[in-house]
């Protein structure tokens, strides 16, 4: 926007440059030729009178003499003919048009315009005789070097007079339109900072920038207190009523384990669905509270080894046999330059390998690597349609096919605000020749 607002006034300010210094130029121009015109006029005169008295006596050697003279004194040709176009004296200043004027009484008017760019000569001619007896003409060939040079001098002038008014004004505008976007700036900084998720930016009030914007940011500061004050009391509440959950939970659990042995044979079925639905609770009130833990940016845990990512992952070998799948670990070797990584990768994929031991099939193998800073979690389950694979990362969601599978469909959810949290980039792709890959993007060097 700054740009913009720089090219309008940019252009205006040139615009209105242009339109006083060009008139200024032509007007000097127009003011220096009229006075090279009157100059050598004045000259044509003299030449036409000296003329008029030498054809009235039959002697033009003076007048020859005073023209070599002249050329010899001030370079300008001049040529002198009788009304019969014979030469007279002089020459080399012959033009048919200016002298047909001269010879039917009229003298020159005016003369082309100078300009730095020419002409480079002129003719100036003047009838000999008085009133209406035209006995010839006096035709000079005037030079505009001088005042070539004279009006260049000044359009150089004026140019560079227009270009520091151009830059000043330039300097003036940006400083204005600075003035102006300083409350646009702030606000974009402020919700670019809201939007990586941190709720408590707010617009620093500098007292700069135009009113109606200054009244914007205040009324800004105050919907974005408004909606972190919202946000907050949201997850206060998930987090507490999650909290208050577990215990009754927990009670009503233990109570009805200690019913089993009161049951009938009959209602055995009937119990054990009771108690896996308990259970079900119970997981899910576990996953929402870690969720509000995560969302409510509590404090980072510290970044964890490369080393004790590989034994916290060794406990999952276990798990996977008894099910019939297969684990593999591919990690780097640590060296000295090896960056920690955030704890947050350990837990996704503890979540990651979660899901996969609950959708892969016995038999199956989960490999995860690491290449780099890139963790991936790979496995030839079952996988998801490419329409999916956005939409799993969403709160309770459920694939379609798996709906009788344990869980709650928090899992991913945690996983991506665990990246977020964490300044990684969680991604779910597609694997070759089917299943799902949990990659994870960690930043380049953890604190």
């Amino acid at each position: 926007m700054q740009l913009r607002i720089l090219s309008v006034y940019t252009v205006l300010i040139a615009c209105l440059v242009t339109a006083l210094a060009v008139p200024f130029s032509l007007a000097y121009s127009s003011h220096r030729t009229g006075r090279l015109l009157l100059e050598r006029r004045a000259d044509a005169t003299r030449f036409a009178e000296l003329a008029d008295q030498a054809i009235r006596d039959g002697d033009t050697s003076g007048l020859v003499q005073e023209v070599s003279r002249y050329h010899r004194l001030y370079g300008t040709a001049v040529e002198i003919r009788d009304r019969d176009g014979k030469r007279v004296a002089g020459g080399g200043a012959w033009a048919e048009d200016p002298a047909e004027r001269a010879l039917s009484g009229r003298t020159t008017a005016g003369l082309p315009l100078v300009t730095p760019f020419g002409p480079a000569s002129a003719r100036v001619a003047e009838p000999v005789g008085r009133d209406a007896q035209v006995f010839g003409v006096v035709v000079m060939k005037v030079s505009t070097a001088a005042a070539r040079r004279d009006v260049t001098l000044v359009w150089a002038a004026i140019a560079a007079g227009s270009a520091v008014a151009v830059l000043c004004a330039l300097i003036a505008a940006r400083r204005l339109a600075r003035w102006i976007l300083r409350p646009v700036t702030e606000l974009d900084l402020t919700t670019r900072a809201i939007a990586e998720g941190r709720m408590d930016a707010r617009v620093r009030d500098g007292g700069r920038g135009p009113a109606e914007l200054r009244l914007l940011e205040r009324r800004f500061n105050t919907m974005a207190d408004a909606v972190s004050a919202a946000l907050e009391r949201q997850r206060a509440f998930v987090a507490d009523a999650s909290h208050e959950l577990r215990t009754p939970l927990t009670v009503l659990s233990l109570r009805l384990e200690n019913l089993e042995p009161h049951l009938t044979k009959e209602g055995s079925e009937e119990f054990a669905e009771a108690l896996a639905e308990v259970d079900r609770l119970g997981r899910l009130t576990e996953d929402l509270l870690e969720l509000a833990r995560v969302e409510a940016g509590t404090a980072a845990p510290e970044p964890i080894t490369l080393a004790a990512l590989r034994e916290r992952l060794a406990i999952w070998h276990d798990v996977y046999a008894a099910r019939e799948l297969t684990l593999a670990v591919e990690l780097d070797e640590p060296g000295p330059a090896t960056a920690p990584l955030p704890a947050a990768a350990a837990r996704i994929a503890d979540i990651a390998l979660d899901n996969a031991a609950k959708f892969v099939p016995p038999g199956g193998t989960v490999t995860v690597r690491l290449e780099g800073r890139v963790l991936r979690i790979a496995d030839d389950g079952p996988g998801l349609a490419a329409e999916q694979l956005d939409a799993a990362l969403g709160r309770f969601w459920r694939s379609p096919g798996h709906g009788n599978v344990p869980g709650s469909g928090l899992g991913l959810a945690i996983a991506s605000e665990l990246a977020r949290a964490a300044d990684c980039e969680l991604a779910l792709r597609p694997a070759t020749p089917h299943g799902l890959v949990v990659e994870v993007r960690l930043p380049e060097a953890v604190a």
